[in-house]
Order: structure tokens, then C-alpha cells, then sequence
């Protein structure tokens, strides 16, 4: 099994030389950065399989390297390191591209977790030019597996690869109330506790992608349970 290539990109030092040891440890390749033009440098040089990206850097913040990747059709999966804590800070990485996100400080054993589950993803394919015979449909959402594409009300609606896996677990489930630790394990392959916001930001941002004026809400809160698309 080939040796999975992780970026790197980190301005404090102490804490690059920190995560590259912790993954090199682990058995990855590391290719590091220390601002964000060295980032993008970096993805364009070496092909990672995953991207981890902190926020605040010099040159370019990591939404800015975020954000120029996807535009330029990088569909490597980017895990965002933030010492932000507020939700609309997130959201702003989310919304940037990135699939996941860390808050500053963190556990090992979280940061490898995640990055574990990145890599188990299903890269992003182009997909048909319309939703093949798989295609989940509810509520005016549809969803095709093939292209990773979704539309709602007819519009469609470009996701995460996050977003998307989540969208289609709970389509594939609809009507039946998922709980917390079985969305955070399927999705993420960790159950990150009571405490963790992950989940929370994840299905707020992507209420806000699917809502239409005058259409109902496909993704409902069962308190404290989990979530149901009904």
C-alpha cells in the first residue's frame, strides 16, 4: 500500500517541527511550509494525499491557500488548523473549501484521527452530466453518488467533500434519527464526545446550502439524540 503524502503548512515553528515528527512517527511522507505561498508551492510540487493547513499564516492565510486550490480544481481533502473558536470562523474555512477543521490546541491522537478519515474518503470524481439510477431524491434535494452532486429545487448546490458525505449518510438513512456518535464515527471514523462542536457547525452550514425561500427543512435537530432528514 503506497505511503500517503501529507502537506504540511504551518508558520509556527515549534509546532510544524511538532506535527511533522508526530506524522512522520506515524508512517507518513511530509513535505512542509511555512507561510502560504510555500503552501501552494508545495501542493503544485509534490501531489499530497492530504493538506494540513493552519489559518494564520504570513504571505497568505491558509483561507486564502484554501480557496485558490479549489479554484483551480484541487480536490486533495484539507484539513484546517484555527486557534479561532468561534462558529462564523469556521464556517469561513468551510466555506473556503476545506473538509474538516481542528481548533488549536489539540490532541495527537484527534489530529491523526481525522487525518485517518480524510484519507479513507472516495476522491471527488466529474461525474455524468445528470444523476444516474443511484440518485437519492427527498424533500427536493437530489443527491447523485456517481458525480457527487447535488441539486435542490433544481439548483444546484456545491458542497464539501464533508458536507456531501454527510448530505448522503443521512439520505440513505432518511426517516431514521442518527445519533451523534454514529454520524461522527461514519463520517469522521472518531466519536470526538459530547464536547466537540464538529458535527453542530457541519450540518448548520449545510442547512444553510440546502434552504430556499418557501421550501421546508430537510435536515432535522432530534435533541439530544442526533439528526434525521425527514
Amino acid at each position: 500500500m503506497p505511503i500517503p503524502t501529507v502537506l504540511l503548512a504551518e508558520d509556527d515553528r515549534a509546532l510544524r517541527t511538532s506535527v511533522e515528527n508526530l506524522l512522520l512517527i506515524e508512517g507518513y511522507r511530509v513535505v512542509t511550509a511555512c507561510d502560504g505561498l510555500d503552501a501552494v508551492a508545495g501542493v503544485a510540487g509534490c501531489s499530497p494525499d492530504a493538506i494540513v493547513l493552519d489559518v494564520m499564516m504570513p504571505r497568505l492565510d491558509g483561507l486564502a491557500v484554501c480557496s485558490s486550490l479549489r479554484a483551480r480544481g484541487v480536490r486533495t481533502p484539507i484539513l484546517m488548523l484555527t486557534a479561532r473558536v468561534e462558529v462564523t470562523d469556521r464556517v469561513a474555512g468551510l466555506d473556503a473549501g476545506a473538509d474538516d477543521y481542528l481548533v488549536k490546541p489539540f490532541e495527537p491522537a484527534e489530529l491523526l484521527a481525522r487525518l485517518r478519515a480524510l484519507l479513507r474518503r472516495v476522491p471527488a470524481g466529474s461525474g455524468p452530466d445528470r444523476a444516474d439510477a443511484d440518485a437519492l431524491e427527498a424533500w427536493g434535494v437530489l443527491l447523485d453518488p456517481s458525480s457527487r452532486r447535488v441539486w435542490r429545487d433544481g439548483e444546484e448546490v456545491v458542497l464539501s467533500r464533508t458536507e456531501f458525505d454527510l448530505l448522503e449518510l443521512l439520505l440513505r438513512n432518511r426517516g431514521v434519527v442518527l445519533s451523534h456518535a454514529t454520524l461522527h464515527e461514519r463520517i469522521w471514523g472518531y466519536d470526538f464526545g459530547p464536547s466537540s462542536k464538529n458535527l453542530t457547525v457541519f450540518v448548520s452550514y449545510l442547512r444553510r446550502k440546502l434552504a430556499r425561500p418557501g421550501s421546508p427543512g430537510v435536515i432535522h435537530t432530534v435533541r439530544g439524540v442526533g439528526y434525521t432528514v425527514r
